[in-house]
C-alpha cells in the first residue's frame, strides 16, 4: 500500500515557520515609506489631496474640508477656476483617466458653504501686518497670518475685494455669490478690509498704522499695450478693462464684429464675454498654433463651442478704418535647440472689425514704488529673494506682481508661503521650507490592482444656453458620484492597508498593527526577497541596502 504524504508545509505546526530566523540571509531589507503623491507635488498650494480625497470617500466631508482648507481657504472658488495641475500629474492618468480632483474639491467647498463651516484664528500675537491688494495672494496670506494669530489689515484700491478673481474672471466661470461667501469667511476671522484706498506711500502708511511688516499683493493690473500702423477709426481696448467694465456693469462696447488679439486665457475670457454681450461675431487672432496657445485647451474648446472663431498663426500688421491687415506666420524649428518658433512670411490678408481687444499680457503698476527705491523692479515684476522678501527689509511680495506663473492657484500658494516667511520674520527667524519626500512615480505602482473605474463627468450647460447669459457653465457632482470619484484615487506612495504585503510574505514576517496603524516588518524572519515591494499596489514599500 502506497503511503500518501502531505506537503511539508502542511505538516508544520502553527507558528513553526518562526523557528528559523532567516533574517541573516538578507542583503536588502524592505521598509515602509511615505512617498509624496505627484498630485501633491504639482499643487501650488501644497494640498494633501490624497488625504482629503480619502476622507471624502468616507463621507467625512467636514474632515475633508478642514484638511483641504489647511492649505487652501477657497475650495469652492478653486474647484471652479483652478487649472488643476494636480490632475495633469495624476498617476491614474497613465492607467485610464486622472482622478477628477478639481470636481471633488468643488463639491467639498460647496459642503463648507452649505453648512457654514468657519475658520478659527490663532491666539493674538500683538503683531500687525499690512497687506496691499485684496486679490488671491493677499487674501490667502491674510488667512494664514490670522491662523498664526497676527492682526491683518488689507488695503484695496477697488470697492470690492477679490482682485482678478472678481475683475478678471467672468461670472460664468466663477459665480459671485461663491466668491463673496468665501471671502466673507476670511473677514469673519478678523481680517480688516480698507476698500477704495489706493496706497501712495508704503512706508508712511506703514508708520501711520503701526504695522510691523508689509506684504505687496498688488497683482498685474495693467494691460500690456502696443500701437499698430495705420489710421484706426475703431476702438482698441484691452481685455482687463473690458472684463472689469463687464463686472461693474458699465456700458457694453462689445458690439458688432469683435476681434480679440492674443492666445491666452484672458483672450478666451474676453471672447466668451463678447459672445454673451451680444456681439455679431467674435474672432480670436493668435500668433501661435492652436496646440501651442497659452490658453488651456478646455477654455479654447468651450470658446469654439460657443461660436468664437479662431485664426492661428497670424499677427496684426495694421488697422485702417475697419480693415485689419493680418500677416501670416509659420513655425520654424531651430536646429540647435530643437524648439520651434514663429516667423513672418511676408504674406498678408484682411478681415473687418468694429472693435479690437488686446489680450497680450499684463504688467504691474510701478507708480506705487516711487518712494521705495530699495524695491527693485525688473522685467515689469517685483524682485524677491527665496523667502519672498523684497530689497527692503520687512516688505514682502507675492502673486502676479513677482516673477512666477500667473494663475489664481499660484497666487494662493504664494500667500501660504509668504505668510510662513512673514511669521518667521516677525519671530526673528528665517523661514525654511520642510524637505519633501521622494515622489511616488507611476513606475513604483502596481496598476493591476486597481479596477476599471470610468471618470465621473460634471454636467455641462448646453452651448446654446451658455451664449445667452452668464450662467455657470459647469455643474456640481452629487454625493454619490463625488464619493465614487474620490475612490478612484490610487493612494500613490502611501499605505492604505490593502493587506497585499501581509498576505504575500512567504516568511510571515509582517505584523498588522491594527486599523489605521499600518504594518511592521519582523526582520528576524525576513529574507529580503522583495515580494512585498513587488506586490505593493501604491508603492509604499522600498527595498534598501542592508546595513552590515
Amino acid at each position: 500500500m502506497t503511503v500518501q504524504h502531505k506537503p511539508f508545509a502542511i505538516t508544520l505546526d502553527v507558528g513553526s515557520s518562526h523557528l528559523n530566523k532567516t533574517g541573516s540571509w538578507r542583503s536588502m531589507r524592505p521598509v515602509y515609506v511615505d512617498r509624496l503623491p505627484p498630485c501633491n507635488k504639482a499643487c501650488p498650494t501644497g494640498e494633501d489631496i490624497q488625504g482629503w480625497l480619502s476622507l471624502a470617500e468616507e463621507k467625512n466631508y467636514h474632515g475633508a474640508w478642514q484638511l483641504l482648507t489647511r492649505d487652501n481657504p477657497f475650495p469652492a472658488i478653486m474647484g471652479r477656476v483652478c487649472y488643476h495641475p494636480c490632475e495633469n500629474s495624476c498617476n491614474r492618468g497613465q492607467l485610464d483617466l486622472p482622478v477628477g480632483i478639481n470636481s471633488v474639491e468643488r463639491f467639498i467647498g460647496e459642503q463648507g458653504l452649505i453648512h457654514n463651516w468657519q475658520f478659527i484664528p490663532g491666539d493674538d500675537t500683538g503683531k500687525k501686518v499690512m497687506i496691499i491688494g485684496a486679490g488671491p495672494a493677499g487674501l490667502s496670506a491674510a488667512y494664514h497670518l490670522r491662523r498664526f494669530g497676527h492682526q491683518v489689515t488689507i488695503f484695496e484700491a477697488s470697492d470690492k475685494p477679490g482682485g482678478m478673481m472678481r475683475y478678471g474672471i467672468p461670472k460664468y466661470r466663477l459665480p459671485r455669490e461663491k466668491l463673496n461667501a468665501e471671502i466673507y469667511r476670511i473677514e469673519q476671522m478678523g481680517v480688516e478690509f480698507k476698500l477704495n484706498q489706493r496706497i501712495e506711500n508704503i512706508e508712511q502708511t506703514k508708520i501711520d498704522g503701526g504695522f510691523d511688516t508689509v506684504l505687496l499683493g498688488i497683482g498685474a493690473q495693467k494691460s500690456f499695450l502696443i500701437d499698430f500702423e495705420g489710421q484706426s477709426s475703431i476702438p482698441v481696448l484691452d481685455a482687463l478693462t473690458v472684463l472689469r467694465d463687464t463686472e461693474t456693469e458699465k456700458r457694453n462696447q462689445l458690439i458688432g464684429r469683435v476681434v480679440i488679439y492674443g492666445g491666452g486665457n484672458s483672450a478666451m475670457d474676453a471672447a466668451r464675454t463678447a459672445i454673451r454681450m451680444g456681439a455679431q461675431d467674435v474672432t480670436v487672432i493668435s500668433r501661435e498654433e492652436q496646440g501651442n496657445m497659452s490658453a488651456h485647451p478646455f477654455e479654447v474648446k468651450e470658446a469654439i463651442e460657443e461660436g468664437v472663431q479662431l485664426i492661428n498663426l497670424r499677427s496684426i500688421k495694421s488697422i485702417n478704418d475697419q480693415l485689419i491687415t493680418l500677416e501670416r506666420l509659420k513655425t520654424s524649428e531651430e536646429h540647435h535647440s530643437g524648439h520651434s518658433h514663429v516667423v513672418q512670411t511676408g504674406e498678408f490678408e484682411t478681415i473687418e472689425a468694429d472693435i479690437v481687444v488686446l489680450a497680450i499680457g499684463q504688467i504691474i503698476d510701478e507708480q506705487l514704488f516711487a518712494n521705495t527705491p530699495q524695491i527693485t523692479i525688473e522685467n515689469k515684476s517685483i524682485q524677491i529673494n527665496n523667502i519672498m522678501q523684497t530689497g527692503q527689509d520687512g516688505i514682502f511680495a507675492a502673486g502676479d506682481a513677482v516673477p512666477s506663473q500667473r494663475s489664481v492657484t499660484t497666487a494662493l500658494g504664494h500667500g501660504k508661503k509668504v505668510a510662513r516667511a512673514i511669521n518667521a520674520w516677525l519671530n526673528g527667524d528665517v523661514y525654511q521650507p520642510a524637505p519633501q519626500n521622494e515622489v511616488a512615480t507611476f513606475d513604483k505602482m502596481e496598476p493591476w490592482y486597481y479596477s476599471d473605474a470610468p471618470r465621473t463627468v460634471q454636467p455641462y450647460l448646453e452651448s446654446v444656453r451658455r451664449k445667452n447669459g452668464f450662467a455657470e457653465v459647469i455643474g456640481d457632482l452629487d454625493i454619490d458620484n463625488a464619493k465614487f470619484e474620490a475612490r478612484r484615487c490610487m493612494s500613490c506612495g502611501n499605505c492604505f492597508e490593502c493587506d497585499n504585503c501581509y498576505g504575500i510574505c512567504p516568511d510571515n514576517a509582517i505584523i498588522k498593527l491594527g486599523p489605521g496603524k499600518g504594518f511592521e516588518f519582523k526582520y528576524d524572519y525576513c529574507k529580503g526577497c522583495g515580494m512585498c515591494e513587488a506586490e505593493c499596489p501604491c508603492g509604499a514599500i522600498a527595498m534598501v541596502t542592508e546595513d552590515i
